[in-house]
């Protein structure tokens, strides 16, 4: 047992770091200070506004309208409407969720805009943007109601405490952001205000729970994220989210203002997924850890926007990734190198004395060994789970926590299989490899490649060059540090695109081996197999449970295959 202490406490501190950095913050009451932000307080509009489904053109819609309207005015808005028709494709949207065996005439959609000013009115504003439509058959207690609830309860904690803020605030509360984002699109292409504003946040939702995280910002984001960094007291998000977005077919309000002058934010949580776009979607099944998390990241952000003498100008992408929710490391681009440097220096370090040739063989090999094997079998357990047919997309949304599981299993079999390949080798010579080629190729994402790196390289230097028995727990606290920062990414992966590219996941896990290596005894095959075995029985079971269980009764209603 001694010689598997320091891998213990490095898994037991790796587990307890990521369950950190993925749980939101405790809700504040209603009777929480003035100037701050109360979950409970936004409760109230959440309430009200997810009382029943709100689609476009609906009378539930024009009711929230209404006390949205209201709201602001009592809270010192400025308050206005902008009017048009909903587009053709809309409209073609909305008559399949009705059901409309005929179209039906375009309805009129309505943004609701409140103006609040700032003491030097000739500075550009700050818009915070939300939409407060839902989708048919769903109260949308998250999506959007949630962000436009944060959105009122941050206005009335800046009109409380008053100060000095010398930029104006403008509320956007888009409708038709679910049909076509025509309220979104009529705003930044044709209403005055919009030459007003200079920074926007927007705040989305895809479940209902969760950490919200800035998934992505306006391009030229190395000063916009610096502000960021220092204005939010618990940050979360990384460029490798923002690099992940830009990849994907999704879009929000803000797609419709990225090609405008604008310095933008996109904050989002997407935890309890099943409920997207679900008839369960209502206030009571909303997290109010995650609305206080965006609530006090979009006050603290407004706040020093509001604030500032000058908006953020476009300049280079920097890297950027929250520490466990913290704080947030942000660098340039370059400062990749810097890292990769250091960490080939740390990786002769442990290398050198070592026999080479074999030894270094074998590094490669594991390093691979659990690459190659553990995506090809995350992708295998992905078919056997149901993904080789056709599926419902927000039934496959409900099954992510089963999915995750059954990956973090997978996963766990295949580096448990592996072990007496790369237990007790020193040095990841693959992991450098991939990590320069990120850096050349996408150097705001090669930080998940060498931050673990750096660190395993540490661990194994302090293997090498520290007198037992402090080595083994010298060498724990860098791969604690490593594994936690692996799981609480990982998991963030999983949300996001864990039922259509779990192999992705692999990844993850074969970072991890330079980090567990240098702390794992050798292990013997054939219990390194049976163990690896039974991991994958369960995954197996898992992805059968799913395959098998009848779609889910929270799926969107208007979607295929109920």
């Amino acid at each position: 047992m001694k010689a598997w202490f320091g891998l213990l406490v490095a898994l037991a501190g790796g587990l307890l770091l990521a369950v950190i950095g993925t749980t939101p913050p405790a809700p504040l009451a209603a009777t929480a200070p003035e100037e701050s932000f109360s979950a409970a307080r936004a409760m109230a509009h959440v309430e009200r506004m997810a009382a029943s489904p709100r689609p476009t053109g609906s009378g539930a819609l024009e009711e929230v309208r209404g006390y949205l309207a209201a709201t602001l005015r009592e809270l010192g808005a400025e308050v206005s409407f902008q009017a048009v028709s909903l587009s053709e494709r809309g409209t073609a949207r909305l008559d399949d969720w009705r059901g409309e065996k005929a179209p039906v005439s375009a309805p009129e959609l309505v943004n609701i805009i409140g103006v609040f000013p700032g003491a030097e009115p000739d500075l550009h504003a700050v818009l915070l943007m939300a939409h407060y439509d839902s989708v048919w058959g769903s109260p949308g207690a998250a999506d959007d109601a949630a962000g436009v609830a944060a959105i009122l309860e941050v206005v009335r904690a800046l009109q409380a405490e008053g100060g000095d803020r010398q930029r104006g605030i403008i509320v956007l509360l888009t409708d038709a952001e679910e049909l076509d984002l025509g309220g979104a699109r009529a705003f930044f292409t044709e209403h005055p205000l919009r030459e007003r504003a200079g920074a926007i946040v927007n705040l989305e939702a895809r479940g209902a729970g969760g950490r919200t995280t800035l998934f992505q910002t306006s391009s030229g984001n190395g000063a916009a994220v610096r502000l960021y960094q220092r204005a939010v007291p618990r940050p979360a998000g990384s460029s490798l989210a923002t690099f992940v977005y830009d990849q994907l077919p999704n879009d929000t309000d803000l797609t419709e203002a990225l090609s405008g002058p604008y310095t933008s934010y996109n904050l989002s949580f997407i935890g309890r997924p099943g409920l997207y776009h679900s008839p369960a979607a209502t206030a009571a099944a909303l997290d109010r850890g995650a609305l206080q998390d965006m609530g006090a990241q979009t006050l603290a952000l407004t706040r020093e926007l509001s604030r500032a003498a000058a908006l953020p100008e476009p300049e280079a992408d920097w890297t950027f990734f929250d520490v466990f929710g913290l704080f947030l490391i942000a660098y340039p681009a370059w400062g990749g190198w810097i890292l990769f440097a250091a960490a080939a220096v740390l990786q002769w370090l442990a290398l050198r004395g070592l026999p080479k040739a074999a030894n270094l063989g074998r590094r490669a090999a594991g390093f691979v060994a659990v690459a190659g094997g553990g995506g090809l079998l995350l992708y295998a357990g992905n078919l056997l789970s149901g993904a080789d047919g056709v599926t419902n997309y927000y039934d496959r949304l409900a099954a992510i926590p089963r999915l995750e599981a059954q990956g973090l299993l997978i996963c766990l079999a295949v580096l448990v299989a592996t072990a007496p390949i790369w237990a007790g080798r020193l040095g990841a010579p693959v992991a450098l490899v991939l990590g320069l080629a990120l850096q050349i190729a996408a150097p705001t994402t090669s930080y998940i490649v060498l931050w673990p790196l750096l660190l395993g390289s540490l661990a194994a230097a302090a293997v090498r060059y520290v007198k037992p028995p402090l080595a083994p727990l010298i060498a724990a606290i860098p791969a604690a540090l490593g594994l936690g920062f692996l799981l609480q990414f990982g998991h963030a992966l999983m949300q996001a695109v864990g039922p259509d590219m779990p192999a992705a996941a692999a990844l993850f896990a074969a970072l991890a081996v330079p980090l567990l290596a240098p702390l794992t005894p050798q292990v013997r095959r054939k219990a390194g197999l049976a163990v690896a075995g039974a991991c994958l029985l369960v995954a197996a079971g898992i992805a059968l449970w799913v395959r098998l269980d009848p779609v889910a009764d929270t799926v969107a209603v208007y979607s295929e295959f109920r």
